[in-house]
Order: C-alpha cells, then structure tokens, then sequence
C-alpha cells in the first residue's frame, strides 16, 4: 500500500531520512513528539511536498504523480487544513458529491445526522469537534481505499473518539484491503485500534513493532543504582535516570520476571515506550547487536 524508501527532507534546523513500509489490509499507528516529522511523513505519503532524495510509493505510484482517480483513493483528516468556515454541511455534501463519483451521500447524510451536525449551521459556528467529527465522516464517505489521519480524534472527548474509532473500524471492515496510516498523541487510542507502531524521533525511525507484541513481550523495569549494575542488559532497549534509579524498556519481559523476581517489572504501554525510547538511553550493546 505504501512504500518509503529512504526518505530524505531537509529544513533549516532539522532534517528527515527513513525508511517504512504500510501493508494493504492494515492499520499503522505514527508516534513521536512535537516536531519529530510525523507530518513530514504524512505531507510525503500524499505528494504534497517534494523529497530531496529517496521515494514514496502509495498504491505502487509517486503519490505527486497522482491522477484525480489516485486521489479518490485517499481519505485524509490533517490538523492544518480545515473546510471554510462559511460553509455548511450541505455545501460540504454538494462539494464531494462533485469530486468524488463514489462518494456516498445518503451514508454521509445519515452519519451526520447520527453525530448531530446541524445542516445548515455555519461552520464557524461548530465547536472543535464538531469539525472534527465532519472531517472524519467525509474521509470515510467515498470509498478510499487508503486513510491517511494526522490526529484525527483531536478536540473530542472520550465518548466521542469512541463513536469515530468505531465508525473507522466500520470503514475497514467494509474492505479487507483498506488501510490506514494514523498519527495520535492519545495513545490509547492507538494501542487499541492499531496493527503496527512505528516511532519517529529527530526525523528517524527509532522503534517499530507490532501493538500486540508491545502490550504482550515488552515491559518496564524499575531498578536501583545497585540493581542496574548487577542486571543483565542484553534484553534492554532502553534505560531513563530515574530518581529510585533506573526506569528500564525490555522487549523481553518475561525473563526478568523469571530471573530477577526482586525488582519491580510493569507492562510497558505505548506512552512509557515513547517516553524510554525518546528521552532515555540506548543499550549499545542491544543497539551494536543490531547492526
């Protein structure tokens, strides 16, 4: 479904250089700070900014090549486009109808009413998630085959990112070859509607893995200073100063379980992951292991 291939941007003070891979039939969770290239990423995947080197493919074409057909295939929610605020529901309506020959108005309608987005109401008038709700409901009205969402669930609160993880999770049953790539800093979010996460950090990636392998393999060990230095470290992936000492990421939680039943092993969940993998050390010796 999407390809990169040594992806390379350069910016004035940062610089993006990665390599990923999205199956059709999936959905691919984008994780890591503000300003880690997540949406570098995203603009590239939809051809709206040029690599300086490596390439993008998305259904086996460069995506800045696309076709008006290409770009039916694509739903997208991005955080810095927005539809006019002086439209209304039904202007959004007559505005897909005109672009995509699938779109699906009557679902569109009827899954804005559902949300209970007022028709004719400008959307000045609407609330954040109100919005956000409609961006959602217009990505998944045409029969994309790909949706591409950069912090879609943003500005809506518990039940309602429950309501449009549901209605996602609709969108792909509908067709086992549909995807979706997904940015989020809910990561509950993500841990529970995502196949695979891949963290992004300085324009690198820094960790990949599948979610039920991180919720199920990995876990976080809290050890003392003395602790530390008499633990083997060859399962480690990370290791953060902790005032008690040492806040350590193992993908192999099981073995400290079994071999250190002294020190303290919680599950990892995404939020400590990023947090070990992005604020803390590398293990040299795991990382040198991998080379």
């Amino acid at each position: 479904m999407i390809s990169i291939n040594n992806l390379q941007k350069k910016y004035k003070d940062f610089s993006l250089n990665l390599s990923m891979e999205v199956p059709a039939g999936t959905v691919t969770g984008l994780v890591g700070r503000n300003g880690a290239g997540k949406s570098t990423v995203i603009k590239a995947i939809l051809g709206l900014i040029e690599p300086d080197a490596g390439e993008v493919r998305v259904f086996g074409k460069n995506p800045r090549s696309f076709t008006g057909r290409d770009k039916e295939a694509i739903g997208t929610v991005l955080t810095d486009s927005d539809f006019s605020k002086f439209y209304n529901v039904k202007d959004v309506y007559y505005i897909f109808k005109s672009l995509y020959p699938a779109f699906d108005g009557d679902r569109f309608m009827q899954l804005c009413k559902d949300q209970k987005l007022p028709f004719r109401k400008s959307l000045r008038k609407f609330s954040t998630g109100m919005r956000t709700k409609l961006r959602i409901i217009s990505a998944i009205t045409h029969d994309a085959k790909l949706l591409v969402l950069d912090e879609p669930t943003a500005g809506l609160d518990v039940l309602a990112r429950t309501e449009m993880l549901g209605l996602l999770r609709d969108y792909l049953a509908a067709d086992e070859e549909r995807s979706i790539i997904i940015t989020s800093h809910i990561s509950t979010d993500l841990e529970g509607f995502c196949d695979d996460i891949w963290l992004i950090d300085d324009g690198r990636i820094v960790f990949h893995e599948e979610t039920d392998a991180l919720l199920d393999r990995y876990g976080v060990l809290k050890v003392s200073n003395e602790q530390y230095a008499g633990l083997d470290k060859q399962y480690l992936l990370a290791a953060k100063v902790e005032p008690f000492g040492y806040a350590c990421l193992t993908n192999e939680k099981q073995y400290y379980l079994e071999n250190y039943p002294g020190i303290i092993t919680e599950q990892a969940t995404l939020d400590s992951a990023i947090i070990l993998l992005t604020g803390g050390r590398f293990n040299t010796e795991q990382k040198a292991g991998e080379q």
